[in-house]
C-alpha cells in the first residue's frame, strides 16, 4: 500500500428518500475534488436504510482504514449547514426508510450509551464555513432517522480511532421546495470541500492519524528540506 493510498478521508452521502428525486449530498459528492488538503477523498453513496447503510459504511471503513470519516445527509427545513456534535441511541422514524423499515423507539445499539460525541471539531468546521460565506451552525440534534443512526453507529464502530462526524445540509434549489429554506448546489459543494479541508488541517496539526502516516509526513518534510 503506497503513501497516497494511505492518506485518505472517507466521505459519505445519501441517495434520495421520502419521495424526493434528488439528494443534495449525493449531488455535491459527485462534484467534490478527488484530493483535498493532501488527502485522497474516498466517496461513498449510501442507501437510506437503517440497517444496510451502517453495514456498507462499516465495511468501507474497515477496508480503507481512512484517517477520518465525514458523513453528510439532508435535513430539509434547516437553513444552514449543521455539523452535528453527537449521535443519539434512538431510531424513531416518521416515515419508512427506502427498504420500508419504520422503527419506533428502538435503540441503535441495545444497551449503548444515550449519546456518543462526534470526534471531529464541529465548531471548527462551522467557523470555516462561515468564513467562506456559507450559513453554518453547530447542532446537537441529528434527528432519529437514518442520518443519526449512521452517525451513532459509526462512532461506536470506530471507537475514537479517527476524527468522525456527520454534517446536515439544507435542500438545494433543484429540489423545488419553494416553501422551505435552500442553498445553491455550489454552496453545498463548497461546504463539503471546506469541511474535508478543515478536518485534513486538524489531522496535520494534531497528528491524529496512524504512526505510519505520521512518518509519511516526516518524509515529506525531509524531502522539502532537501530541495531547499
Amino acid at each position: 500500500m503506497n503513501r497516497a493510498e494511505e492518506r485518505r478521508i472517507l466521505v459519505t452521502a445519501f441517495e434520495p428518500f421520502g419521495g424526493d428525486g434528488l439528494n443534495p449530498t449525493e449531488m455535491a459528492l459527485e462534484k467534490l475534488p478527488e484530493k483535498i488538503g493532501g488527502f485522497s477523498v474516498r466517496k461513498l453513496v449510501l442507501p437510506v436504510e437503517f440497517v444496510h447503510a451502517r453495514e456498507i459504511a462499516f465495511a468501507a471503513y474497515d477496508a480503507l482504514l481512512p484517517a477520518a470519516v465525514l458523513m453528510f445527509g439532508q435535513a430539509g427545513g434547516r437553513s444552514a449547514v449543521t455539523p452535528e456534535k453527537r449521535g443519539k441511541n434512538l431510531m424513531d422514524a416518521r416515515i419508512p426508510d427506502n427498504a420500508g423499515f419504520m422503527p419506533k423507539g428502538l435503540p441503535v445499539v441495545p444497551g449503548g450509551p444515550e449519546f456518543l460525541p462526534s470526534t471531529f471539531s464541529a465548531e471548527r468546521i462551522a467557523e470555516a464555513l462561515l468564513t467562506k460565506g456559507i450559513p453554518a451552525e453547530c447542532s446537537d440534534d441529528a434527528g432519529t432517522f437514518v442520518c443519526n443512526t449512521l452517525l451513532y453507529g459509526m462512532l461506536g464502530h470506530i471507537r475514537g480511532a479517527v476524527p468522525a462526524g456527520f454534517i446536515h445540509v439544507p435542500y438545494v434549489r433543484e429540489q423545488a421546495h419553494a416553501d422551505k429554506p435552500f442553498l445553491e448546489l455550489g454552496a453545498v459543494v463548497r461546504a463539503m470541500a471546506a469541511a474535508v479541508e478543515t478536518v485534513a488541517e486538524e489531522l496535520k496539526e494534531k497528528a491524529l492519524f496512524s504512526p505510519s502516516l505520521q512518518s509519511f509526513i516526516n518524509v515529506d518534510r525531509y524531502n522539502e528540506e532537501e530541495r531547499r
